[in-house]
């Protein structure tokens, strides 16, 4: 019988020619970098039984300490351990079998032999010549039958030679297994071990061709295409016969990584898509395994990288002013990462530059003068929407002129006045273009008479006076300024900022009164709770201690006549006084109704016309008369102490 240091010789040159092709193909796929000596990789090293190893094909990566990962990404395999380990792993599984009672002690001669039966154990010299372990436990079971050492000893033998035709076996290593097949049957009481070991060599007859058809469908670029006829067909094949083969399990993870460096190489093309597909291939190959995770993870940081840098471009597009090619370049980089930080922020600020020309809805600018110091009104950027314009039929005050209700489209957002303009405001213009308001050229205006409580002509009230007929303060709006005046004062702020000043359009007036609420007033349907507006309050007196005699039961704003500007609440859209404190001229023409009325922001003109439209409630507007769909017409050269105007700046 062969000891095992002569088996070994025998594996080393027999076992190398019965398995070199084999080899050379799985080692040459599994570990290409080896053979051409790559930086920073050590050259493989053929494995001694007994030692702890991976055989240098067990390329699996593996986890951070602690981490949960699958068997498959366990680390080497349990055959790939020594032969004593794969034993003792061997008895657990299986029911202890008792020894028979020794009768009597053993004699200190074959104690002796015991002793170097057991050095031969530790040195792995199962079988073969006379120092094999089981050569000596067999010579002390001749002499002495129920020794427990011995007998022992002959199954520990048996349970190793075993493990090592397992190993050998699930290495590919045929003819190894079969000389220690050999070797196993020679012991007595092996045939338990011997039958199901004889069945694995079968297996591996039947496998290996097609572990070597798997090897050449890798060398030829078959890792999983075509379906049917892959390199992944083939090792799934055989672990259906045989789902413990380490080669297949090894050979399957070789094919997933070939998928995933397909997916790398689609990344260094910028090309995600494909990227993605070889993902969720390499994803159904092996849905858990570490190498995927890694992968996805880098490729998760790259495509981050790639759309950050291609957002970055859009925004140097954005401020370039070109819109459509910051729009594309931020879209590319959305589809590269749909969770891109920043990108919501961006595709706001884009909305912006097409809708209010990179402004935002509810901000507050002033244009500066571009010929002297100074600069425009403050303003509100209006946001853009639809709303219902006029009001219903069953509306408290409702009046056929506001009909039909109509919805209204506002497209393009536009800078509204903060507020009505003021008398400082508009004496800046006066100076600065030499312009004669019609106050003066056409001569008066109106003013409140305390004696009748009411509004009279006065031929001297000019739109430097208050709504008494005195002397103005600066922050008071400005009144008795007709349509003409207040156009004009738009026209000079567009010379004087380069920007496009306007009355605003009856649409947008309204718009921009109602902030969104469908109710009679901005505020609700009943009696302002608070101090909303400057309206015609049941609790205000006059100086004389006149009261009104059509107001807001129970309310009080202190003013009788115009407060400064910005002394109410803003409404939603963050505009003061649209409600009350003064009504205001806008551009369109008067028209008796609105059929065919613009359904868009637009103001309704025709050539020529002379009247004009007043909206919004003033200082002594009855409560009808500040409803958010009420409006008015007047001549073009109209100045009264209750109407004043705002301006609007094209975005």
């Amino acid at each position: 019988m062969p000891n095992t240091e002569t088996v070994r010789r025998q594996r080393a040159i027999g076992g190398a020619l019965g398995v070199a092709v084999l080899g050379f193909a799985l080692f040459y796929h599994f570990f290409p970098q080896l053979l051409h000596v790559e930086p920073g990789q050590n050259t493989a090293r053929s494995p001694l039984r007994g030692q702890p190893t991976t055989m240098g094909f067990d390329q699996r990566p593996q986890a951070a300490p602690g981490a949960i990962v699958s068997e498959i990404d366990a680390g080497p395999p349990i055959m790939l351990a020594p032969a004593s380990v794969i034993a003792a792993r061997r008895r657990e599984k299986t029911d202890e079998v008792a020894l028979p009672a020794q009768k009597t002690p053993d004699s200190p001669e074959l104690t002796a032999v015991l002793d170097r039966a057991d050095k031969a154990l530790q040195a792995d010299r199962l079988v073969g010549g006379k120092d094999s372990a089981a050569t000596m436990f067999m010579a002390v079971l001749k002499q002495k039958a129920d020794s427990q050492r011995a007998l022992g000893g002959m199954d520990e033998v048996r349970a190793r030679l075993a493990a090592e035709i397992e190993q050998d076996i699930a290495l590919g290593d045929a003819d190894a297994a079969r000389d220690a097949l050999a070797a196993l049957k020679a012991l007595p009481a092996s045939a338990s071990e011997v039958g199901p070991l004889q069945e694995k060599l079968a297996l591996l007859d039947k496998v290996r061709p097609m572990l070597g058809k798997a090897a050449s469908q890798l060398q030829e670029g078959k890792a999983d295409r075509p379906q049917g006829d892959s390199a992944l067909d083939t090792y799934r094949d055989v672990l259906q016969l045989d789902p413990d083969n380490a080669v297949a399990e090894q050979g399957i993870i070789q094919v997933q990584r070939v998928v995933l460096d397909k997916a790398l190489a689609a990344v260094a093309q910028n090309d995600f898509t494909a990227a993605d597909a070889a993902l969720a291939e390499a994803a159904s190959i092996l849905p858990e395994s570490q190498g995927l995770q890694d992968t996805r993870g880098r490729i998760e940081g790259m495509r981050r990288q790639s759309g950050s840098a291609m957002l970055a471009q859009a925004r140097s597009a954005l401020d370039a002013g070109n819109l459509e090619l910051a729009q594309q370049l931020a879209t590319k980089a959305q589809q590269i990462s749909p969770d891109l930080a920043g990108i919501d922020d961006f595709n706001e600020r884009v909305t912006n530059a097409r809708l209010y020309a990179s402004y935002k809805p509810g901000q507050v600018f002033a244009d500066r003068f571009v010929d002297s110091t100074g600069q425009a009104p403050a303003l509100v950027v209006l946001p853009t929407g639809h709303f219902m314009m006029g009001s219903p039929d069953g509306e408290r005050g409702h009046d056929t002129n506001e009909a039909p209700a109509h919805e209204v489209q506002i497209d393009k957002g536009v800078g509204m006045g903060r507020s009505a303009v003021t008398i400082g405001q508009f004496r800046d213009f006066v100076r600065s273009s030499g312009y004669v308001p019609q106050s003066q050229s056409l001569g008066g205006g109106s003013v409140y008479d305390e004696q009748s409580g009411g509004l009279r002509d006065d031929a001297t009230a000019t739109w430097q006076d208050d709504y008494a007929g005195k002397p103005g303060q600066e922050r008071l709006p400005v009144i008795n300024v007709s349509w003409n005046d207040a156009k004009s004062y738009a026209d000079w702020l567009s010379q004087r900022t380069g920007k496009k000043y306007r009355l605003a359009s009856e649409a947008e007036f309204e718009y921009a009164l109602r902030a969104g609420s469908t109710t009679r007033y901005w505020w609700g349907n009943d009696n302002p709770t608070s101090r909303v507006e400057n309206l015609t309050g049941g609790n205000d007196r006059s100086g004389s201690g006149r009261r009104w005699s059509n107001a807001f039961g129970g309310y009080k704003d202190s003013y009788w006549g115009p407060a400064p500007v910005m002394s109410f609440t803003p409404n939603p859209f963050g505009l003061y006084d649209m409600g009350g404190n003064v009504s205001e001229w806008v551009g369109d023409c008067w028209h008796d109704n609105y059929i065919r009325a613009p359904r868009t922001a637009e103001a309704w003109v025709n050539p020529g016309c002379s009247r004009r439209v007043i909206r919004g409630g003033s200082w002594g507007s009855a409560p009808d008369m500040v409803r958010s769909a009420y409006r008015q017409g007047a001549e073009a050269d109209l100045r009264s102490a209750r109407v004043g105007f705002r301006v609007v700046r094209e975005l």
